[in-house]
């Protein structure tokens, strides 16, 4: 036996002297010393015993000079950092503040807390970037805000963008602390939400921003990464979303854009003027209502943040994240309307067109809808909903299927197959558009994309024909 041992078997005699005898139940006869492994003694040392081997002894006086000067000195340091934490948290000067709540818009951290659940906390990410790393400018928490919260009971890696700091454009410690986010989020498979209101990079150190490989376009390499592993990725525009900026919510999974104050375009106004000589304002070029009703860029239109963030936290409700074939709800609404009203909403004449809305509202719990992509492609509805408590997509004809309403159905329909959501087709349709401008706008290929987003869904689908087929 070794020395080491040798003396692990002698003070574990010398505990078992000190402490009193158990009388309940038989002990354990440990074996012979000198056939037993060297390990295997304090295996049978008593629970109580080994408790009170583990229990650490303090020996620190608080009363000490040394413990009174440390605590002093770590309590000015300490007072310090909360002072520099509370600064980063203000965001940007009181005149850019007040010139963002003038335009009826949520400050940026107003945003992120009314974004997640109540009683919920945000764990903040690099508070602190960009503290004094620019000599020319003040830019408070990396003139972004990142972390982690719990939107609609589903952990979220949140990104907004704080417009009060330079407008929020993008300083190299920006796009830093923007990948970091990014990547918490692919490494724990966490659904992203962007909050965008952002003018594109800084252009005095656009130098610093775009050429390497973690620099500004890995943001949207890392997009599409985690959107192609079915990590969900939901953008809200709330203000500016500029230049390579506007990839960010056109290469989201679901995005919304606030009217009249969200914008998404590749070229202002006035570059586009000095481009091509046309005039043309800020709404009419990438405003919200031409993105969810001519683009198809944006999928909902809110009219301003407050109900954006409704918006967006319906959006979480109906990823079914993490992915998981969840029981049926125990308890359901009964629709607002009886299912018996539907013989006098439909008709035997079947060029006559359904009021699609009004079957849905028949049919699906509480009469709720989620619409996906309101108004565009609007001779196709889709949206999320419950059917006795279960979540289902539901994809409508209303009317003849053009380009637009094609790539909306491909969109919606590779959504749910992501989020492991069944399908229900409300079908009455008498096919395709044709003609030359049809052809033009490649109907064939949109109605390719339809037809190979149902066939490549690998969820389940069901089909109630309601009218023509």
């Amino acid at each position: 036996m070794s020395r080491s041992s040798r003396d692990l078997l002698r003070l574990s005699r010398q505990l078992s002297r000190q402490c009193p005898r158990r009388t309940a139940g038989p002990r354990r006869t440990p074996p012979h010393p000198s056939t037993a492994p060297a390990r295997t003694v304090a295996s049978y040392t008593a629970p109580y015993q080994a408790s009170a081997v583990s229990v650490l002894q303090s020996n620190v006086d608080p009363s000490s000079d040394e413990f009174r000067e440390n605590e002093r000195l770590m309590g000015e340091a300490m007072a310090r950092l909360e002072k520099l934490t509370q600064a980063a948290q203000a965001g940007g000067s009181a005149k850019a503040r007040q010139k963002h709540i003038e335009r009826k818009k949520m400050l940026p951290r107003d945003r992120v807390t009314a974004l997640i659940d109540p009683g919920t906390t945000f764990m903040e990410l690099s508070p602190l970037a960009g503290h004094e790393l620019y000599p020319e400018a003040d830019v408070p928490a990396g003139a972004i805000i990142t972390g982690v919260g719990v939107v609609e009971g589903v952990t979220c890696v949140i990104v907004a963008n704080d417009s009060t700091v330079k407008g929020g454009t993008y300083y190299p410690i920006t796009v830093k602390k923007h990948l970091r986010a990014q990547e918490v989020a692919k490494e724990n498979k966490l659904p992203c939400i962007y909050l965008v209101d952002s003018g594109g990079a800084n252009l005095p150190h656009q130098s610093d921003v775009f050429p390497d490989r973690e620099h500004f376009g890995r943001i949207f390499y890392n997009q599409a990464r985690m959107s192609s592993q079915g990590i969900p990725q939901v953008s809200v525009v709330m203000g500016l979303c500029t230049a390579g900026g506007a990839y960010v919510p056109a290469m989201s999974d679901e995005n919304i854009i606030v009217e009249k104050q969200g914008h998404i375009f590749l070229a202002g106004p006035p570059l586009v003027k000095a481009a091509t000589g046309e005039e043309v304002s800020a709404e009419e070029l990438g405003g919200g209502a031409l993105h969810t009703s001519v683009s198809g860029v944006s999928d909902y239109l809110a009219v301003d943040d407050a109900h954006a963030i409704v918006l967006a936290r319906r959006c979480i409700s109906n990823l079914n994240w993490p992915h998981k074939v969840a029981p049926p709800a125990e308890t359901y609404a009964e629709p607002l309307y009886p299912e018996s009203e539907l013989l006098g909403i439909a008709s035997t004449n079947l060029r006559k067109p359904l009021p699609i809305h009004e079957v849905i509202a028949r049919i699906v719990d509480g009469s709720h809808f989620a619409e996906f992509k309101r108004d565009f492609g609007t001779t196709l509805v889709t949206g999320f909903a419950q059917i006795y408590g279960h979540k289902v997509g539901i994809v409508a004809n209303n009317g003849i299927l053009f380009g637009s309403s094609s790539q909306k159905g491909a969109h919606f329909i590779e959504l749910c197959a992501q989020r492991g959501i069944p399908l229900v087709f409300l079908q009455n349709i008498s096919g395709f558009m044709v003609g030359a401008q049809a052809e033009r706008e490649g109907i064939a290929k949109h109605g390719a994309k339809l037809v190979t987003a149902v066939a490549c869904a690998d969820v389940p689908k069901f089909t109630v024909v309601v009218g023509g087929s």
